[in-house]
């Protein structure tokens, strides 16, 4: 699953994407320096797999991912080709969610593209720019469908919902803000809208904003906006996140006590964003190895089985399923079993957030 990470010139983009990341994308104060996207991909903090290790001895920990994506910067006239706006769009059109960061810092070091701070108005022109692309999609896409209709009636309803769609978007209303019913949720994906893409507001804030976040009247306003639509806001200092992103795990507890943060902005950024995309982990442990497997909400286990290997799915009997927190009260696996904690699951099972399971199989 992919994150764009995007945002207006110098809004700190590229600074954020080598927190997370510490891939050393390139950064400097003026526009467009990072031109093709850069990508990583980065591991979700969970504390659960180093107490299964501990349980388990094992000899390796896999993490499940998400893969961030810095795109360059956006201005103004995107949607027309103006910057980078074309690349910029293609890009962006790329990934599953958006993750966008908003300056709500003010820095004379720093150049601002419209010259002051203001989060809102940085907000509304990026989201205006995804808009008018989205018209542009949906105008080429209705002019096709009302062709169709005349050799098959069944474009109607494409027809309808694009109209819809449209004249949402004319009144600044992204695609993701309306309802679909069944027949219209396949035809919504298919036309893979910029603004039917899940967001999260990352809030960039100074060292000094950190003490009273909840006061602060940018990140009250980013909030605001983003209740309006549903979306996500993480409030964080880009600039002190770099610095703990280069730090050991001791030095970065202690940096986040000094801060009295329970834990990084990039940890809740990264967390939240695995949730934004409707994602969840199941684990597998033993002594080889402790992993989380990402699955989408809702996944049965036979498709589960499958992240791990196509055999399995293709010749799954039954799970064999704990829950995390049952196993780590009972202390062992085979206390659990004596409990009768451990449950024999079939096909039908819908997997659920923190499962360890054994899958078996035939082929």
């Amino acid at each position: 699953m992919k994150i764009g990470i995007v945002g207006l010139p110098n809004v700190g983009k590229s600074t954020l994407f080598n927190s997370i990341t510490k891939a050393g994308a390139e950064c400097a104060n003026y526009p467009f320096c990072t031109i093709e996207p850069n990508v990583g991909v980065v591991a979700v903090p969970d504390e659960r797999l180093q107490v299964l290790a501990n349980m388990y001895n094992a000899k390796k920990i896999t993490p499940a991912v998400v893969e961030f994506v810095d795109i360059a910067g956006l201005v103004k006239g995107a949607s027309k080709g103006e910057g980078l706006g074309n690349k910029f769009l293609s890009h962006i059109r790329e990934t599953d969610a958006i993750a966008e960061v908003v300056r709500c810092f003010d820095d004379s070091n720093i150049v601002h593209v419209d010259g002051s701070i203001d989060p809102i108005r940085d907000i509304e022109t990026i989201n205006l720019e995804l808009i008018f692309a989205d018209i542009e999609t949906v105008q080429k896409r209705l002019e096709k469908a009302v062709k169709m209709l005349k050799a098959d009636k069944k474009y109607q309803i494409e027809i309808d919902l694009l109209n819809k769609i449209k004249t949402a978007l004319e009144e600044g209303i992204p695609a993701r803000n309306l309802e679909y019913n069944e027949e219209e949720i396949p035809i919504i994906k298919d036309l893979y809208l910029l603004t039917s893409k899940p967001f999260i507001y990352i809030a960039n804030v100074s060292e000094a904003q950190l003490s009273d976040l909840e006061n602060d009247e940018n990140v009250k306003k980013v909030k605001e906006y983003a209740k309006k639509e549903n979306s996500e806001v993480v409030p964080l200092c880009v600039k002190i996140e770099e610095e703990i992103s280069s730090l050991d795990e001791k030095d970065k507890q202690e940096m986040l006590e000094a801060l009295e943060i329970p834990e990084s902005g990039l940890d809740t950024l990264i967390k939240k964003s695995y949730s934004l995309l409707g994602l969840m982990s199941f684990l597998t442990a033993g002594e080889p190895e402790v992993r989380a497997w990402t699955i989408k909400k809702g996944t049965t286990a036979p498709v589960a089985a499958g992240k791990i290997h196509s055999d399995i799915q293709r010749g799954f009997i039954k799970a064999e399923v704990i829950s995390y927190n049952d196993l780590i009260k009972e202390g062992s696996m085979l206390q659990a079993r004596e409990k009768g904690l451990v449950r024999q699951e079939g096909k039908e099972y819908i997997m659920q957030e923190g499962d360890i399971v054994l899958f078996k199989f035939n082929v």
